[in-house]
């Protein structure tokens, strides 16, 4: 192989190089549909870190003593990702009830990905995998799905003229929350200290919301004055939006999951123009980075 930086994609040639394969078995295995590639202009090209991916999914014994995982997407919802799951036939089932909850049912094997939006306060980053319980996971990989804009969701035309955190805490404005494990909850209270904002002085409606949709519905239907969200939710439900913070959501999955049709089916649609016009109309979306393996353990 070359000295220097390396390549995002390999030949032929240098795949049976790096594999220490004949090129007549690089060939064999593009055709039995076994190795990850893409065909430009009529030439095969691999990228360096789907190969990479490919080859750990393959050590020996890695599979050994494994359960079937079921085909669900657990953790954080996300609007875009909801549709996308949808259209793209995917065949992944939801059962999305924070990052926190995804993170447990990844760890328990019951689920194939969690969305997660973390965020480390110490670091900065966000799904820092020793941060969340899953550094002792050697199989852990984490695909980047989106950048999303964070923000306060109000009432229509914003009637009580909400601008900063601070204001959430004037006599008689209701603020919709969501559990304590997560993503947003997590974000409201590091966005709160960072502002100063008191929490014992916000009022917080009686019950949490279980989803960004949730959310979202308790202040369109009255039960709520704000809440802490998704652009897109916002969107959705036709209510105002004040931006505060831009998160990383990633998609966590154990390695030899990433191989599996469902994921494949769903990052494939997510390359059809369809998809980002459908993550413009949303708002609040920065796809450009859909796809990169931000984290294999």
């Amino acid at each position: 192989m070359e000295s220097g930086p390396p390549h995002a994609y390999l030949t032929t040639a240098e795949v049976a190089d790096y594999l220490r394969l004949k090129e007549r078995k690089i060939y064999d295995l593009v055709r039995q549909g076994e190795i990850p590639c893409v065909r430009v202009t009529g030439k095969l090209l691999f990228p360096r870190q789907s190969l990479d991916l490919w080859l750990m999914n393959h050590l020996e014994g890695d599979r050994a003593g494994h359960r079937p995982v079921p085909c669900v997407l657990a953790g954080s919802q996300d609007p875009l990702l909801e549709w996308a799951v949808r259209e793209s036939a995917s065949g992944l089932a939801l059962l999305c009830h924070g990052s926190g909850d995804g993170v447990r049912r990844l760890l328990d094997g019951d689920a194939m990905l969690a969305g997660l939006h973390l965020l480390d306060p110490e670091s900065g980053r966000y799904n820092e995998p020793a941060r969340l319980g899953l550094g002792g996971m050697r199989d852990l990989v984490m695909v980047r799905w989106a950048r999303r804009r964070q923000g306060l969701l109000l009432a229509p035309d914003n009637p009580l003229d909400i601008q900063r955190l601070v204001d959430l805490t004037r006599p008689g404005v209701r603020l919709a929350h969501r559990q304590p494990d997560a993503g947003a909850a997590r974000l409201l209270g590091l966005l709160l200290a960072r502002e100063g904002v008191d929490r014992q002085r916000l009022t917080l409606a009686r019950h949490p919301s279980l989803s960004e949709e949730d959310l979202a519905l308790s202040i369109r239907q009255g039960e709520a004055d704000a809440g802490l969200g998704v652009e897109a939710a916002a969107r959705r439900q036709g209510l105002a939006f004040v931006p505060l913070h831009e998160e990383a959501f990633d998609l966590a999955m154990r390695r030899r999951s990433y191989f599996e049709p469902p994921l494949q089916r769903l990052l494939a649609f997510a390359r059809e123009p369809r998809f980002g016009e459908r993550a413009e109309a949303l708002g609040g979306y920065d796809v450009s980075e859909l796809g990169r393996v931000v984290h294999n353990a």
